[in-house]
């Protein structure tokens, strides 16, 4: 079974910065991508930047230049910073992964979801 857990959310004012940080767990054989998502009060969840293994990036246009993804394999973990943030980032932010999971009986792409944390940036 894997397992996500975000943490970092919070409430900052427009122009500040939060660091999200989400760490996978279970028994991983590797892991191909992981993201943030986040959902705003009666809207879609929507992609906030994704990343693959190998280090590619990508990021909604509306975050561009303003927030970074990174990720630390031997961690098993992806990190967000958010810097120059605008009220309209207001939203719980979800941890997104697709690992690769390898026993006796299965070799399979499991995709999970971590419970969200909320960000907040006040005007």
């Amino acid at each position: 079974q894997v397992q996500l857990v975000e943490s970092g959310g919070g409430l900052v004012q427009t122009g500040g910065s939060l660091r999200l940080a989400c760490t996978v767990s279970g028994t991983i054989f590797e892991i191909n991508e992981m993201g943030w998502y986040r959902q705003a009060p009666g809207k879609q969840r929507e992609l906030v930047a994704d990343i693959t293994s190998d280090g590619s990036t990508n990021y909604a246009d509306s975050v561009k230049g303003r927030f970074t993804i990174s990720m630390d394999n031997a961690k098993k973990s992806v990190y967000l910073q958010m810097n120059s943030l605008k009220p309209e980032d207001t939203a719980v932010y979800y941890c997104y992964s697709e690992v690769r999971i390898v026993t006796d009986y299965e070799d399979s792409d499991v995709d999970s979801w971590g419970k969200g944390t909320l960000v907040t940036v006040s005007s």
